[in-house]
């Protein structure tokens, strides 16, 4: 009995040693996890940062000369000759001699100020009424009766032609304005 005990414990620890030898060789074959951290800081020492792009990293704009006469831009334009610039320079002291000129001018930009201003209203107004009209569709399509919902209906109904009538009055607004003008908010320079 004492011999099959031993031989029993031997094909036991035979068994072990057969079963461990395998693992202990297969780890040996991969890199330790301190040899795969020191390549990975190699690594990451070699590649180049990528630049980050802030107010700080960016160049100032540089300021562009001011045109105060229509001579000045004539002047500026690739093939304009001495001729169109003497022609204009006459032109705006015409201008300066003739009061008219000068007051129907400030009018013209006055209402064109004006009508800036009437589109700037008229984007928010529609901005408004498509917020409106988006929070009114939710209300009304989130209620699981909303089909029996006829005075509901109706409301949205009259909203949405309410805004396609704004739409078109922007529209019409729009078509006013001058060609390359826009009717944004002037942004304040830089200092």
């Amino acid at each position: 009995m004492r011999h099959t005990n031993r031989i029993s414990a031997s094909l036991i620890l035979l068994g072990t040693f057969l079963y461990v030898v395998p693992g202990v060789r297969a780890q040996s074959d991969q890199p330790s996890v301190a040899d795969a951290a020191r390549k990975a800081r190699a690594q990451k020492k070699s590649e180049k940062p990528i630049p980050v792009v802030d107010n700080d990293t960016l160049q100032p704009p540089t300021a562009k000369p001011e045109i105060t006469s229509a001579a000045a831009v004539e002047a500026t334009l690739p093939g304009a000759t001495a001729s169109t610039s003497e022609a204009g320079t006459a032109d705006s002291k015409a201008a300066a001699v003739a009061p008219d000129g000068a007051k129907k001018k400030e009018e013209e930009q006055r209402a064109l100020e004006e009508l800036k201003q009437q589109i700037r209203e008229m984007k928010q107004e529609v901005d408004l009424s498509q917020r409106a009209l988006s929070l009114a569709n939710e209300d009304f399509y989130s209620k699981p009766d909303f089909s029996g919902n006829t005075e509901g209906k109706a409301k949205l109904d009259a909203m949405v032609k309410e805004l396609a009538q704004k739409k078109d009055e922007l529209t019409q607004l729009l078509a006013r304005l001058p060609a390359g003008e826009s009717a944004d908010e002037p942004r304040p320079s830089p200092q």
